[in-house]
């Protein structure tokens, strides 16, 4: 009998990957994580710095273990100034060689829309590395920009929160869904939609996987 998701999964890639390069990006599938982390490590040039976004995507494929045993210098704000904004390891990703991260959401037309709490990820994403390499599972393909924004406040936002509440409380995380909350420490503040090939970045790759990956 035919595996019909898996069919329908495959259409949803080759449309996105097809938007993608439409939109100036360079967009290669893979139909597991062990063939993505082969080809991220192959793109990282020895002795390239390498900055990390808050990615779970990231931590789930132990890229960053695997840098760091390879020599490489990671800028890591989970391992050094979570709490500060301004942490070193933050701005230090701006200037990194290459910079690695995941998305909320991508959609069939080609967009990746993430939000941040401090927005270093974001930033990193479209200005200061040469080299930016986002990796995302297939649950993280949407149909459009509402759909996106669904995903990302309903479902990215509400799991970090849980990943976190040992630190902090967030409302999203207690209710299961966004409710627009004022507090000062929200995960969204700062939301960004990427359209096209941002021009500060020689090299924008987006690796799709064939599997779920974050959140």
């Amino acid at each position: 009998m035919f595996d019909v998701p898996k069919q329908f999964e495959e259409l949803q890639v080759q449309a996105c990957m097809k938007a993608l390069k439409a939109n100036g990006m360079e967009a290669v599938y893979f139909p597991n994580k062990e063939a993505a982390v082969n080809e991220v490590l192959h793109r990282i040039p020895e002795g390239a710095t390498v900055g990390a976004g808050g990615s779970v995507t990231l931590r789930q494929l132990e890229l960053l273990d695997i840098l760091r045993q390879r020599g490489h210098t990671v800028f890591d704000h989970w391992k050094e100034g979570y709490g500060d904004p301004r942490s070193p390891s933050r701005r230090a990703q701006l200037t990194a060689d290459i910079f690695l991260t995941s998305t909320n959401a991508v959609t069939l037309d080609g967009k990746l829309l993430n939000t941040d709490g401090t927005g270093n990820r974001v930033a990193s994403m479209f200005f200061g590395p040469p080299t930016v390499i986002v990796v995302a599972g297939v649950n993280k393909i949407v149909a459009d920009l509402d759909e996106a924004f669904q995903r990302m406040k309903n479902v990215a936002a509400p799991m970090n929160g849980m990943r976190l509440s040992d630190k902090r409380k967030y409302a999203c995380s207690a209710t299961g869904e966004c409710i627009e909350c004022d507090d000062p420490g929200r995960m969204c503040k700062i939301t960004v939609i990427i359209e096209k090939k941002p021009p500060a970045a020689t090299q924008f790759i987006v690796f799709l996987v064939g599997e779920a990956l974050g959140y």
